[in-house]
C-alpha cells in the first residue's frame, strides 16, 4: 500500500524545486496524492479495513492543508502545480 523507494524517488525528481528537495509542499502533495490513490484502490477490495481507512482520511486532510497553504502563500507556484498534478 505504501510507495516503494523507487516510486517515491521518481515523484521527488519530477516535482523537486531544486536538487535534494524532498520537503517542499509540491513534493509532499504529489507523494500524498499517489499514496491516496493506492489506498483508495486497496479499500475498494477490502471494504472493512477501517485502520487503513483512517490512515487514508488523515492523508487526505494533510494534503488538503498543504494545498491550502500553497494556494494562500505561493499562488504563483500553486497555479502551474495544480494543473500538473490534477488536484
Amino acid at each position: 500500500m505504501s510507495l516503494s523507494k523507487d516510486e517515491k524517488q521518481k515523484i521527488v525528481n519530477t516535482f523537486a524545486l531544486h536538487e535534494g528537495d524532498t520537503g517542499s509542499p509540491e513534493v509532499q502533495i504529489a507523494i500524498l496524492t499517489e499514496e491516496i490513490a493506492k489506498l483508495s484502490e486497496h479499500l475498494k477490495e477490502h471494504k472493512k479495513d477501517n485502520h487503513s481507512r483512517k490512515g487514508l482520511l488523515q492523508k487526505v486532510g494533510k494534503r488538503r492543508r498543504l494545498i491550502q497553504y500553497l494556494a494562500q502563500n505561493e499562488p504563483e507556484r500553486y497555479i502551474p502545480f495544480s494543473k500538473k498534478v490534477k488536484i
